[in-house]
């Protein structure tokens, strides 16, 4: 392992979610990569969003919060430009090796991670107030 990769792994912490003998290689691949990472990139998925919202969606904070969840959920499928973003700030703190493990079943853990990144985003919708953008 290069001092990149150790770095990266002692940086991110340990795995995030049980992982057992029966987990699939996408549910280790997870917990113990995708989980730390998006927990790690937190302040700066969040300090994305409020870029898109201002410049895309300048009425977010008028919204209620069940369109503010669709608009997060939106922004995240359906915005390719974004959604490749985000991933971007994901896919940066990987191994090596992780990055070979990645390619190998891109499509499915791409789905992962921008599940997984839509609900952490939801679930701090609130951090999504006017009076917090500064």
């Amino acid at each position: 392992m290069d001092q990149r990769d150790r770095f990266l792994s002692e940086f991110r912490g340990e795995a995030i979610g049980s992982v057992s003998t029966q987990s699939s290689a996408d549910e280790i691949f997870q917990n113990e990569v995708l989980r730390p990472i998006l927990k790690l990139q937190n302040d700066l998925f969040i300090a994305s969003f409020h870029n898109y919202i201002s410049k895309y969606k300048r009425d977010f904070y008028t919204l209620s919060v069940e369109k503010k969840l669709t608009i997060i959920e939106n922004a995240i499928q359906k915005d390719i430009k974004f959604r490749n973003a985000l991933k971007g700030m994901i896919i940066a703190l990987f191994t090596v090796d992780e990055y070979l493990l990645y390619i190998r079943n891109s499509s499915n853990l791409n789905k992962r991670m921008m599940n997984m990144l839509i609900e952490r985003l939801k679930n701090q919708v609130q951090l999504f107030d006017q009076s917090l953008v500064g």
